[in-house]
């Protein structure tokens, strides 16, 4: 067997590195064209296009239940207030109606009612029930945001009463009627001007009578704070839901129409920012959707306690 090593050649290893050839003989390093580059761009815009939206469903179904969530404790509160009281509480305290809505009067509110029974028996122990909702010892009450009155897909910033005093406003009002008209003694459903409903009152059924629902926050309608028992924490279901003057309702050119209130005792009906409708709390203490769609005389016979109407399925 022959030892020999084959010779080495300097010369011609040298002139394969120098032509480019050698260990790594004929590799070409390419990268993306600029076609495959748009094609990876599109693609990834389709799946983001596709995904945002998703994700922003995903938001607002979380929102709509956290606002379940916050009608389902105001309930409970109503229920146990009834249950201490053996009625429920007055939709607003004043010595006389129709309320007007302006900042005058005692107009306190029934939301102030039910702060013992929500743990917030501090801030209820603060409030000077000798003096009115607008009165300058209550400020500290009404400037107060209560994350519980608020509906979290409601935009609105925090708002200026009249006076310029930044209150905390209510994303939910209790139903004083089935009939647009202002606000008074005379009122067929469960909260309305001193009143003091029973349950055995409730003549058609715990099930087919609204207490409470969703409404929207506009500056531009008068916000007056949850403290307040004006239009602020009391609405009707004599209008559809979304469907009343107090709603913000864009024109051409993206601007939001004015809105022009029709009296001083207006009060307009129900609405939320959830799509198709809004939500509300039934006397039976369930959170029940209502969708815009509704017709408005079943809505209607919803908000009156008593009208002995056969609603059926809605």
């Amino acid at each position: 067997m022959s030892s020999e090593q084959p010779a080495f050649c300097y010369w011609c290893v040298t002139g394969a590195v120098q032509s480019g050839r050698g260990f790594a003989a004929d590799r070409k390093i390419r990268g993306f064209t600029l076609i495959e580059l748009l094609v990876v761009i599109a693609i990834i815009a389709i799946l983001m296009g596709l995904l945002l939206p998703a994700v922003q469903q995903a938001r607002e179904a979380a929102r709509r239940t956290q606002c379940k969530n916050n009608l389902m404790q105001i309930g409970i509160a109503l229920h146990n207030y009834e249950m201490a009281f053996e009625m429920l509480p007055p939709g607003v305290v004043n010595s006389a109606g129709p309320i007007r809505n302006l900042e005058e009067g005692y107009q306190m509110s029934w939301m102030v009612q039910l702060l013992p029974v929500m743990e917030q028996t501090m801030l209820f122990s603060m409030v000077d029930f000798s003096q009115g909702a607008y009165a300058a010892v209550n400020s500290p009450i009404r400037t107060t945001r209560m994350s519980v009155f608020r509906c979290p897909s409601d935009p609105a910033p925090p708002l200026a009463a009249a006076g310029g005093l930044i209150v905390g406003e209510a994303s939910y009002a209790g139903c004083f009627s089935g009939s647009d008209k202002p606000i008074d003694a005379d009122g067929d459903g469960c909260l309305f001007l001193n009143s003091g409903v029973r349950y055995r009152e409730i003549r058609d059924g715990a099930s087919n009578t609204l207490l409470a629902g969703e409404k929207q926050i506009v500056a531009e309608a008068g916000e007056f704070g949850w403290i307040a028992g004006n239009r602020s924490a009391l609405r009707n279901t004599g209008v559809a839901i979304s469907g009343g003057w107090d709603i913000v309702k864009p024109v051409a050119g993206g601007k939001p129409a004015a809105v022009v209130i029709p009296s001083v005792t207006a009060t307009s009906g129900f609405s939320s920012h959830h799509t198709g409708g809004s939500q509300f709390i039934l006397a039976d203490g369930s959170v029940r959707f209502v969708s815009q769609n509704i017709n408005v005389q079943t809505l209607s016979i919803l908000g009156s306690r008593a009208d002995l109407q056969v609603v059926g399925e809605w």
